[in-house]
């Protein structure tokens, strides 16, 4: 329309400027949800606490004012029952026959259980997820070696393996189990369990990640990456591996409660760790004769790994779900 005659022209219109919007990355956007998720920001600061009991068990006990090594066996009977439940100065009681202080030994425990867990977890991801770029991305005869020595590891029986490995390192290191001292065999025991575990639980790892390199390796950005002439490691390490943090995450934190259970299931066993490891599997193991006599004997640290486990276990799936683009809470 055009302006009368001494009438001002509208001035024209200035194009408002668009605020660009940041984009957020799956891996951001999993975390974001997890932030939202009530049942996994309370598994988490369960385990943050059970980390923390760990790591200040010596202060614990000694604000108590006990250790794990002294004996009040004037405070049991001449049946070897103590004579009370708790006081001021056990907070748990003591422990049947021997008079050991609970408490001082169950903050303690959960230093042996979290130390196996998490170096078990740690090496066998590293080990799996190592094992797994390799073998989907570089196929041929390289992929049959690996895949048959991962099915080879997964049709081994792991048990017999736990029983029979402390054994062949306390006659390669110490000489006999009968020459050894308690503190040698409970070493032993400690590295070997470590080592078990992590022997069998690299496998069902690079697995997994083998499949989704298998599929990665032929969408276009590692194509182009190989007509670019990228060297191979950095196009596993860089190219593959960012593409591979959602199944990695969700593995680490179902296998985490996993083997706290089998660390705790194999030393209640006796195949596990032994004393003097104040452990919470040695501490069930000892405690299933005195449950009636010392219910927190036994209760405790059953209370304590369920608590734990039922922790990680709910966090574990609340991680599945939030770095899986096809479910929504």
């Amino acid at each position: 329309m055009e302006p009368l005659i001494g009438e001002t022209p509208p001035a024209p219109a200035t194009p408002q400027k668009k605020v660009p919007t940041a984009g957020k990355s799956p891996t951001a956007i999993a975390f974001a949800r997890l932030r939202k998720d009530r049942v996994a920001v309370t598994g988490a600061c369960v385990f943050v606490f059970f980390v923390l009991l760990a790591i200040f068990a010596p202060l614990l006990a000694k604000l108590e004012g006990q250790d794990i090594a002294t004996l009040h066996q004037d405070l049991t009977d001449q049946y070897g029952f103590p004579t009370f439940v708790a006081n001021g100065d056990h907070w748990l009681g003591v422990e049947p026959r021997l008079g050991r202080d609970l408490f001082a030994r169950f903050v303690y425990g959960a230093r042996p259980s979290l130390i196996v867990a998490s170096s078990v977890t740690i090496i066998s991801t590293i080990i799996g997820v190592t094992v797994g770029l390799i073998t989907g991305f570089t196929g041929g005869w390289i992929d049959r070696i690996l895949s048959w020595i991962i099915d080879f590891v997964l049709s081994l029986p792991y048990l017999l393996f736990a029983i029979a490995v402390p054994a062949v390192l306390l006659s390669v290191f110490v000489g006999s189990a009968e020459n050894a001292g308690s503190d040698q065999v409970a070493t032993v025991r400690f590295y070997s369990l470590i080592f078990v575990l992590s022997f069998f639980g690299w496998a069902p790892l690079a697995r997994l990640i083998r499949g989704e390199v298998l599929s990665l390796r032929e969408r276009e950005f590692v194509q182009a990456a190989k007509v670019l002439g990228v060297p191979t490691r950095k196009v596993l390490f860089k190219e593959l591996l960012p593409n591979l943090v959602a199944p990695i995450v969700i593995s680490v934190s179902l296998a985490l409660p996993t083997y706290i259970v089998v660390e705790a299931g194999l030393t209640y066993l006796g195949v596990g760790l032994t004393e003097p490891t104040p452990s919470w599997g040695v501490t069930i193991s000892q405690a299933q004769s005195y449950y009636r006599e010392d219910p927190l004997y036994l209760w405790v640290p059953v209370a304590a790994i369920t608590i734990l486990v039922l922790s990680l276990s709910l966090l574990g799936d609340a991680v599945r779900d939030a770095f899986d683009p096809r479910t929504r809470r």
